[in-house]
């Protein structure tokens, strides 16, 4: 290939990755797919019914807070490198306002995956549909949240990178791009970090606190209205999912109770009793 400076460039057409040449460097433009979505507010009560599942009716919303931090990072290196952020959820059509709030932010277009069958799928079928919806696209990163708030599983970003045979980490607290991939920190317990090399593409799940979050903008609000948003029907990504393998038996709200229990003897005595029970019954030490 012709050279400019001593430095190769690479020309590809319109349907490829693109690359931008400059006459220091050759930079890979990004497409990252963002996983999302929409969870009940923290403070929103939790309600079930006679059949023990959620009232999920009369319930405020809101987006899945490690997503959000999942969707800046996304956005941050589309600043640096260049490229294409693209959000994804699954629900029933009130999930559109997720994709809405990324689309503001500053995301590019959107994939919905719009029925309410998609909220009883399990997190192996929720990668399924993922998979299948997205399986005509050629993206480099997938970002996920490290877990949703309100079951908290950190499956779904996992398994589609098993799905899609790529390689992944998760607790991902920074992102550097490199020549042949990536770098990122993950963060471990007791304080400790692991760095480690990837190629692309990758699928990455995010700890919340990587970044800070910024706000939309009132430009942005306007512009998202204007920004394309794919919908995917339960009947397109069917024949990609099986029964559910993880069910919830039963949903129910702890009870309350009491129990006060004097202890007798000496103060020695007594501090050895209470250390025995904390260790052995209550746990916490």
């Amino acid at each position: 290939m012709p050279s400019a400076n001593g430095r190769q460039l690479i020309y590809t057409d319109a349907f490829a990755r693109p690359l931008l040449e400059t006459a220091s460097y050759v930079e890979l433009f990004l497409k990252i797919l963002v996983g999302m979505k929409q969870v009940p507010q923290k403070d929103a009560p939790l309600k079930l019914n006679e059949s023990g599942t959620w009232i999920r009716e009369d319930v405020s919303y809101e987006v899945n807070e490690p997503d959000a931090y999942a969707l800046e990072e996304a956005l941050r290196q589309k600043e640096k490198h260049g490229g294409e952020v693209v959000v994804i959820t699954a629900g029933p059509a009130r999930a559109q306002q997720v994709l809405r709030e990324a689309l503001a932010k500053g995301a590019d277009r959107a994939i919905h995956l719009e029925d309410t069958a998609f909220v009883g799928l399990d997190a192996f079928n929720t990668a399924r549909a993922f998979a299948a919806a997205i399986q005509d696209e050629s993206f480099d990163l997938i970002f996920t949240g490290l877990q949703s708030d309100d079951y908290g599983y950190a499956q779904t970003g996992v398994i589609l990178a098993e799905l899609l045979g790529w390689p992944h980490a998760t607790i991902i607290m920074q992102i550097e791009k490199k020549d042949a991939g990536i770098r990122v920190k993950r963060e471990l317990e007791a304080g400790y970090f692991q760095f480690v090399d990837m190629p692309l593409p990758a699928v990455l799940t995010i700890q919340s606190g990587i970044n800070k979050l910024r706000y939309a903008t009132l430009i942005g609000i306007k512009q998202a209205k204007n920004k394309p948003l794919r919908k995917v029907a339960m009947a397109d990504v069917q024949s990609s999912l099986s029964g559910n393998l993880q069910k919830i038996e039963r949903l129910y709200v702890p009870q309350k109770t009491k129990n006060t229990e004097f202890l007798e003897g000496s103060a020695a005595e007594i501090a050895k009793k209470l250390v025995d029970k904390l260790r052995n019954e209550v746990r916490v030490l």
